[in-house]
C-alpha cells in the first residue's frame, strides 16, 4: 500500500497538508503516515527533568494527533498511523522515508506569511532532487474546497 507521509506540528499550515493526506489517501486506496518529531534540545536539563518533558512532550503529540486521526477516520475512512522521532526534522524525515518502503509522497504544508513557505518546505525543497519519493507542498491558505476539488 503506498502511505502518504505528513509532518504534525504547531503550525497553521499543518492542517492542510493533513486534509491533502488523508482526501488522497482515501481516494486512492493508501494509508497516512503521521510523523511528529522532538527536537533533541528540548530535552538538555537533568536526566530526570529530560524524561518527564520527554513523556510530556509524547502525551501532546498523541493527543494533537487524535484530533486528526478521528477526522482521518470519520470522514475519510482512513486509519493513520503516528510515528514519534527524536532529533533534527530534516534528517529524522530522511530517515522515516528510508525506513519504510511504503512511503510513497511526502507531504508538506507552506507558511503564507512573508517569511517563507517555512524551515522545512525551504530544507526538504534543497534536497528533493535526492529523495526517492516526490514531496507535494500543499498551500497553507488553500480552501477545503479547492483541497478536495485537487484531491
Amino acid at each position: 500500500m503506498r502511505k502518504f507521509m505528513v509532518v504534525l506540528d504547531d503550525s497553521r499550515e499543518c492542517l492542510n497538508a493533513m486534509r491533502y493526506a488523508a482526501m488522497r489517501a482515501s481516494r486512492t486506496g493508501g494509508g497516512v503516515v503521521v510523523l511528529s518529531i522532538i527536537p533533541p534540545d528540548e530535552f538538555n536539563h537533568w536526566i530526570g527533568v529530560g524524561e518527564i518533558m520527554r513523556d510530556e512532550a509524547r502525551e501532546r503529540i498523541e493527543v494533537h494527533f487524535e484530533v486528526f486521526a478521528k477526522w482521518m477516520r470519520d470522514r475519510q475512512r482512513v486509519d493513520p498511523v503516528l510515528v514519534i522521532r527524536e532529533g533534527e526534522a530534516v534528517g529524522e524525515i530522511i530517515a522515516q522515508i528510508a525506513e519504510d518502503p511504503e512511503i510513497g509522497v511526502l507531504v508538506l504544508g507552506a507558511g503564507t506569511d512573508k517569511k517563507g513557505p517555512g524551515p522545512l518546505v525551504s530544507a526538504l525543497s534543497r534536497q528533493a532532487g535526492t529523495f526517492h519519493i516526490p514531496i507535494t507542498v500543499v498551500p497553507g491558505d488553500l480552501s477545503k474546497e479547492k483541497l478536495e476539488a485537487i484531491t
